[in-house]
């Protein structure tokens, strides 16, 4: 995830911070969750599709959920020693998703055992089976955050998501969030069905005052595969992203605070930078030395997925490559094996990727973004990413004349 307001809005507050938690913290003192991205300690964020069961069928969804049963998902007891190890791993947060987390009756005590041993837990949910006694359930188990996941307002969202009234059921969700006090953020997967709600969803987060905005970019992943064709051109993203940097600026412009966050393409870093930098180079310093910090994707090193059979995964895009099962190794020998040969090429990306990610002069801020991508397209996990919206000019790239 890029922190877009807290890069473009709040970088001197952010460095302040980051000097601060670099003074006192020792190797066994919790993670700034806030702040999380731009630490040098990474240790993984773990999503955990804590089961596959949804009761919707969004056409982008990377795990390809149905709303049926599957097989050898996890116990209780099993979950709560998984937790046991990633707390003694230190992980920071846990995102319990799915599928739909909420089809899970253990969830609150999962999440609750979960905070109690220390963990972050943030919720990632369609928000269309919370009611009121839900959302109770929800801020009882101690869960920091609830995204709410949308494609747009009203019809378009339910066509996109193949269930009748589950944009009105997910905006009574969020209110009952709200009514609690949970911390809440609105997420739009961007494609090319989706583009003309960016605007309707930003004005949504301003008039029922949501406190965050995650927009990520599409991932050929589960469903995803199949609408590659409905992502955006490079010229749509540059567009989308050109939104959403201005309305956060705006947003903090005219006092509303919003903390608006991009995810799943690290050329948003790159640009964003280069737009500062371009008009104020000291301020595109201090935001390029952040990005620095932050490294940009990190697929496999601090970012990982741990699925409902208890299988482990570089992200939740990676369903089709497990490292291990933390049925047979704990999580924590299975993430820090580097004898396995992606885990250990994943935690150095910069000596395999190729094509233009290699010769690109940000591939320090960028991490190389999605591999994901990169595999279905070319067939070559380290190949070039087709989603990089920015040109050869802006990332160092010289033609050669007569190379094509």
């Amino acid at each position: 995830m890029l922190g877009v307001t807290k890069l473009l809005c709040e970088a001197d507050e952010t460095e302040k911070a980051l000097g601060k938690i670099q003074a006192e913290e020792t190797g066994t003192s919790p993670l700034n969750p806030r702040l999380l991205q731009f630490t040098m300690d990474k240790r993984p964020v773990v999503v955990w599709n804590i089961t596959k069961r949804c009761n919707l069928l969004c056409s982008h969804c990377y795990s390809d959920s149905l709303n049926r049963n599957y097989n050898n998902e996890l116990t209780t007891d099993e979950a709560l020693q998984v937790i046991d190890d990633l707390s003694d791993f230190r992980v920071p947060v846990i995102i319990f998703s799915g599928g739909e987390p909420l089809l899970r009756e253990d969830i609150f005590s999962l999440a609750g055992y979960a905070g109690e041993k220390g963990i972050r837990c943030v919720l990632s949910t369609n928000g269309v089976l919370i009611d009121k006694n839900t959302a109770k359930r929800i801020k009882d188990a101690g869960f920091s955050y609830a995204g709410i996941s949308i494609d747009g307002l009203g019809e378009i969202n339910d066509r996109l998501r193949g269930i009748k009234d589950s944009y009105n059921n997910a905006l009574t969700g969020l209110r009952n969030l709200q009514d609690e006090n949970i911390y809440t953020g609105l997420r739009l997967t961007l494609r090319k069905k989706t583009l003309s709600q960016l605007f309707p969803v930003f004005e949504l987060s301003e008039r029922e005052s949501v406190p965050r905005i995650y927009v990520s970019h599409l991932v050929y992943s589960g469903r995803g595969k199949n609408i590659k064709r409905d992502d955006l051109t490079h010229h749509e993203s540059r567009m989308a992203v050109d939104f959403i940097i201005n309305k956060a600026i705006d947003f903090h412009k005219r006092g509303i605070k919003k903390d608006v966050i991009t995810g799943n393409n690290d050329a948003d870093g790159v640009y964003l930078y280069l737009k500062v930098a371009n008009g104020n180079p000291e301020m595109g310093e201090k935001i390029y030395e952040l990005l620095k910090k932050r490294g940009g994707n990190s697929s496999g090193a601090a970012v990982s997925c741990i699925d409902h059979t208890g299988e482990v995964h570089a992200d939740q895009f990676w369903s089709h490559y497990s490292f291990g099962n933390v049925l047979r190794r704990p999580f924590s020998d299975i993430w820090t094996d580097t004898n396995e040969p992606l885990m250990s090429r994943l935690k150095e990306k910069a000596k395999w990727i190729k094509g233009r990610c290699r010769t690109c002069r940000y591939l320090d801020i960028c991490g190389g973004n999605y591999r994901v991508r990169a595999e279905f397209v070319h067939d070559d996990i380290w190949a070039e990413d087709p989603a990089c919206y920015l040109t050869d000019s802006e990332i160092g790239i010289v033609q050669v004349a007569g190379s094509g």
